[in-house]
């Protein structure tokens, strides 16, 4: 078992450019993974800061993650390439507000969309976990294996609308 990083992949049912428009953007992108960004573009090289919110696409999981609302939510973005690949670097499962997490190495987090017989396949890549702090790498890496199982779910029912 890799312990360093998480895959995860779908076939959503839409084109690799309507897939793009729903990851692309902070405010297509925070609607359905929970997050209100305070800028307007994903930029390479710079730091995008925003607080958790609800996602708006379904309840059961809005409600996981209401106990997180208003937390602050920062990504350093590497990389943009419409419409193939969004990455960024963040602090996993940084939900402790008594922890300062900017002295820890980040995780990063790439959005691959590649053309697929059926749509377009997303793989969520989340890498860098082995160089965590030994005492909380298996939580974040726990918490967020079943984060990313959901929010391949919330990405395809945004697509669906």
């Amino acid at each position: 078992m890799d312990t360093d990083r998480i895959v995860k992949t779908t076939i959503l049912d839409a084109t690799r450019e309507r897939a793009w428009q729903a990851i692309g953007t902070p405010a297509a992108f925070g609607t359905w993974f929970g997050v209100a960004f305070d800028g307007e573009a994903f930029v390479p090289g710079e730091r995008l800061a925003g607080r958790i919110v609800p996602t708006q696409v379904d309840a059961a999981i809005a409600a996981m993650q209401a106990p997180y609302a208003g937390m602050a939510f920062v990504i350093d973005v590497e990389r943009v390439e419409p419409p193939h690949a969004l990455v960024f670097r963040w602090h996993p499962y940084a939900v402790d507000k008594a922890t300062d997490y900017d002295s820890e190495p980040m995780t990063t987090v790439a959005f691959e969309l590649e053309e697929a017989e059926a749509g377009t396949r997303l793989v969520i890549t989340e890498s860098g976990y082995d160089a965590l702090p030994e005492s909380r790498r298996d939580e974040a890496y726990r918490a967020n294996e079943g984060g990313w199982a959901l929010q391949l779910t919330l990405v395809a029912k945004v697509l669906a609308r």
